[in-house]
């Protein structure tokens, strides 16, 4: 899967993360792929809140230990 942008938002707590998201996919065309890096927790909740809200694509979510990656497709 090509990656078009990814920010890190390791150490932000909600609703941080959900904010530098949406200002990231703001400047994608429909189509294209983002990748948020986070270490909250609740993000995993807050994107897939945030997909629904949005009719953004949440295509994949992964754990890797205390991180959390998330990617949405812009709609």
């Amino acid at each position: 899967m090509q990656i078009d942008k990814e920010i890190d938002a390791s150490g932000l707590n909600c609703p941080l993360p959900i904010l530098r998201a949406k200002k990231a996919l703001s400047e994608l065309v429909s189509g294209q792929i983002l990748k948020v890096v986070a270490t909250d927790a609740g993000s995993v909740r807050d994107f897939q809140a945030f997909a629904k809200q949005t009719g953004n694509e949440l295509v994949d979510q992964q754990t890797a230990g205390d991180t959390y990656i998330h990617i949405m497709r812009r709609r």
